[in-house]
């Protein structure tokens, strides 16, 4: 079978194989992969903003939003809706083609998912993709939030089945699949990775890849957050991941979804410019532009330009057609 074949019957075994490989041979596969899929010089750019910070009910062991950990975050209202668009114009502005919003919910109220589908219109009509993260969906909600033109919901996976445990107890690993499938079946782009650096083990890295790789469509966008310590969170001081390992973490997963965008999200701001570079190596073309990620912070958005100047990478170009056809506008 062709190394680009998309395959949804990823074995664990095949999948610590790759994991196994010397660094150079693995890189090689996933560049291989890469170029039959991708532009190997062009990496896509959204910008993130959180619409609405603090007091999670959720008491997910990473996140200085939850009500549950004590990091001196102070809770703020859903945002208006002008503060909304003048960022989404700043960020279109500075070549991003996406914008994404955030929201520390558990899971949106049908008054709040109103607004935000206001805010979800108005960016659109921007010319920009658009992307929400808000917790769990209703069937309903997905719908509704389809009808509003949504491109893309993000709601990560976070880690492994088995380990998932230990970082989150207030939703289970179960209801996270159902809320993706919520969102793949009203027909709306799924954004879903993972956090690496959690604590967990190198098998707990391959099977979340595995789940992901196993659904019946792979995400279009596979985020790849290296964990970001927060003083205050249960998460604060664990033993962070080795870069190395983290980039053969980008190239597994170019290999197993060949077709997805692979995203270096949270976690830039600790790498080196050489880690980043390697990590686009391997496969990744996708990043999140801008000084601030939700609650933490981000390489500065001239950085991240001179970085791809240096390395001869071109951002994507909005893409209208493309938009209008994911859209169904």
């Amino acid at each position: 079978m062709s190394e680009a074949a998309v395959r949804h019957d990823w074995t664990l075994e095949e999948i610590e194989g790759l994991f196994a490989l010397p660094f150079n041979d693995l890189l090689f596969r996933a560049q291989q992969v890469h170029r039959r899929h991708f532009d190997p010089n062009e990496v896509q750019v959204s910008t993130l903003l959180s619409v609405k910070t603090g007091a999670c009910p959720e008491d997910c062991g990473y996140c200085s939003q939850s009500a549950q950990h004590d990091t001196g975050l102070e809770r703020e209202r859903l945002l208006p809706l002008d503060e909304v668009v003048a960022a989404a114009k700043a960020a279109r502005d500075n070549g991003s083609t996406r914008f994404c919003m955030g929201a520390a919910w558990r899971n949106p109220t049908d008054k709040n998912l109103e607004r935000v589908i206001e805010m979800i219109r108005a960016v659109r009509d921007l010319g920009m993709e658009t992307c929400v993260t808000l917790g769990m969906l209703t069937a309903e909600q997905a719908n509704r939030l389809r009808e509003a033109g949504l491109d893309y919901y993000n709601h990560n996976l976070d880690t492994s089945p088995e380990f998932y445990g230990n970082v989150i107890t207030t939703r289970t690993f179960e209801d996270r699949l159902e809320t993706l499938q919520h969102v793949r079946e009203a027909g709306i782009n799924v954004c879903a990775g993972g956090i690496l650096g959690m604590g967990e083990g190198p098998r707990d890295r391959a099977r979340m890849l595995q789940e992901l790789a196993n659904l019946p469509e792979h995400p279009e966008s596979v985020p790849v957050n290296m964990l970001v310590q927060v003083e205050g969170t249960p998460l604060f001081g664990v033993d962070g991941i080795d870069p190395l390992e983290f980039v053969r973490n980008i190239a597994v997963a170019r290999i197993l979804m060949p077709a997805s965008h692979v995203r270096l999200s949270a976690g830039r701001n600790e790498m080196s410019d050489e880690m980043q570079a390697l990590c686009f190596v391997a496969g990744a073309n996708s990043i999140f532009y801008g000084e601030r990620l939700l609650t933490t912070d981000n390489p500065e958005a001239g950085h991240d330009r001179q970085l791809f100047d240096r390395l001869g990478i071109r951002m994507q170009a909005a893409a209208a057609d493309e938009q209008k056809v994911c859209c169904g506008g």
